[in-house]
Parts: structure tokens; C-alpha cells; sequence
């Protein structure tokens, strides 16, 4: 058997290998929790970005789709239907499950709490996630839960960065 270096990495998977341990460092670091048990809930945030960023192509594909096709009849609007999305084996978020709604809470709000309905939400929607989410996000603080939530935000969510 012969063995091979793997390829040296690029600079943008080494930024992200980077972003991504940065992330569960500040989570494992502060929450008092194993690794095992961390780990649930920072996969579940570095989740949601990702799951936006191929839900909101789909919305806007609906959406540009009902605009012309209202055009030519007075057909509906398929952007808020599950079923447009689970069609092309993509997820469905509702406004208050996306990532960018949870970033923008302000520190103040109850953000474990957000989190959570956010996941119940998503699971709601594409029942083949269902008990699958991680949904305690209310036992930490919330200084870690928007620190957390700000350094998943800086990890590129396209595919294109992350899987050359």
C-alpha cells in the first residue's frame, strides 16, 4: 500500500477549518460543558446559516417564478409552502427560524429561547429533522449564546468556499 501527502490546503479551507474551531473553542470554553455535550449545540448553530443560504436561493427562485406567472394568471405565491421547497430536497425556514433573524436579536431578548423555538420550528416544517435539533440552548447565558452565534456568522455559509 502506498501512502500519499494529502494536497497542501488552500487558504480558504485553512479560514474556515480556522472559523469553524474558533467557534466550537468559545462554546466548549465557556459553557461549561464536555465535548460531547458541546457539541450538539454549536453543530446546530453552524447549521443554520447553511440551511439559509440554500433556502433563500429557493425563495428567490419562487419568488421570480410567481412574479412572472402572475403575469399570465392569478396563480399564488409558492415562496411560503413547504412543499416548493421539500420538492427540490431542500429545507423550509420560517422567518423566525432563520440564522440572520436570531443574529439580529438584540443581546437583551431571551435568545435560548429564540433558538430553540427556531429549531422546533424548522423541525415542524421538515418532519425528517424531527427530534434531531438540539433545543437547549436556554442553559446558557446569554453573553455565550450571541457570542456564539456572532462568531457562526463569520463562517462563509457557501458552498463554494467550503467545498472545493
Amino acid at each position: 500500500m502506498l501512502w500519499i501527502a494529502p494536497p497542501e490546503k488552500d487558504a480558504a479551507s485553512t479560514s474556515l477549518e480556522k472559523r469553524l474551531w474558533d467557534a466550537a473553542d468559545q462554546f466548549r470554553a465557556n459553557s461549561g460543558l464536555k465535548a460531547q455535550e458541546y457539541s450538539g449545540p454549536i453543530l446546530g448553530l453552524i447549521f443554520l446559516p447553511f440551511a439559509e443560504v440554500r433556502s433563500a436561493i429557493q425563495r428567490t427562485r419562487l419568488a421570480t417564478a410567481s412574479a412572472s406567472l402572475r403575469d399570465i394568471s392569478r396563480r399564488s405565491s409558492r415562496v411560503d409552502e413547504p412543499a416548493a421547497y421539500h420538492a427540490e430536497g431542500i429545507l423550509y425556514l420560517a422567518p423566525e427560524a432563520r440564522f440572520d433573524y436570531l443574529l439580529t436579536l438584540p443581546e437583551f431578548d431571551v435568545i435560548g429561547a429564540k433558538v430553540n423555538a427556531a429549531m422546533r420550528e424548522i423541525e415542524k416544517h421538515n418532519p425528517q429533522l424531527a427530534g434531531v435539533l438540539p433545543k437547549t440552548y436556554n442553559l446558557f447565558t446569554s453573553t455565550l449564546r450571541k457570542e456564539s452565534l456572532k462568531k457562526v456568522s463569520k463562517i462563509p455559509a457557501t458552498l463554494d468556499v467550503c467545498f472545493r
